[in-house]
């Protein structure tokens, strides 16, 4: 991978990659840092995957979202199409996230206003730390129960729909200000709609999808949020861009 923005001349190394991507310190509240891969015409996925677009620098930068995170924010969407399970210790970097003061692993918080994670889900059945599900009081009480007996940490934010910013405030108070959030579109839309993100991490792939693919947000109309691009990288003919919140 070399620098575009900053402009510099030379291949990023790893020490400097880590600098780039990790978070502001000594956060006071979760800071929401959203990660995706988009095709050239805006797909966010082939034949319903986002492994169809990515590539070995899309894939390090996806590794190190989730070496410098507290936690990984996901919709249940996304969770259950991409085939998620709880992170492995050797998924994660050990003395990256010693050295920064982490937990060896970050849990998985699933967002689903109706509980509709299932507790033998590999979520649940596959993990070496407690999932966070996060959902509604209309979510069935049984259902909710089921998943708290699974071994799930079940967090209430909202009553028909997820209140993201009492999640978020519910992620501070378990210490988990580092939030890794990634996807899917709709998790992201709700994000942008309450002005919840403060970072933007996307690689450009360079293909041509077409076809009936979704972009990389959507739901409600919200009012446009300026971001700023804090660093620009390529690795052959992928763009690595961040772009970070202008409040």
């Amino acid at each position: 991978m070399q620098i575009l923005w900053p402009p510099r001349d030379g291949e990023i190394t790893d020490a400097e990659l880590e600098r780039a991507y990790d978070y502001p310190a000594d956060l006071d509240r979760p800071w929401v840092q959203v990660n995706f891969v988009s095709s050239v015409d805006g797909a966010v996925a082939v034949d319903g995957q986002s492994a169809g677009l990515g590539n070995p620098a899309d894939k390090k930068v996806f590794a190190l979202g989730r070496d410098l995170a507290d936690v990984v924010l996901v919709g249940a969407g996304t969770a259950k199409s991409e085939r998620y399970h709880g992170i492995k210790a050797g998924e994660v970097r050990a003395e990256r996230r010693a050295r920064l003061g982490l937990a060896p692993i970050p849990p998985i918080a699933v967002v689903t206003a109706r509980g509709s994670i299932t507790p033998d889900s590999p979520l649940l059945t596959d993990s070496t730390v407690r999932p966070i599900v996060i959902t509604t009081s209309s979510a069935p009480a049984d259902r909710r129960a089921a998943l708290a007996d699974a071994g799930a940490d079940v967090v209430v934010a909202g009553e028909t729909e997820v209140d993201l910013a009492v999640a978020l405030r519910a992620l501070g108070e378990r210490g988990l200000l580092r939030v890794n959030c990634e996807g899917g579109p709709t998790l992201f839309g709700d994000l942008i709609a309450a002005d919840l993100v403060d970072e933007l991490c996307v690689t450009i792939a360079p293909k041509l999808v077409g076809g009936e693919a979704g972009r990389i947000a959507h739901g409600a109309v919200a009012p446009p949020r300026d971001m700023a691009l804090v660093s620009a990288l390529h690795y052959e003919s992928a763009l690595l861009l961040r772009y970070q919140r202008v409040r």
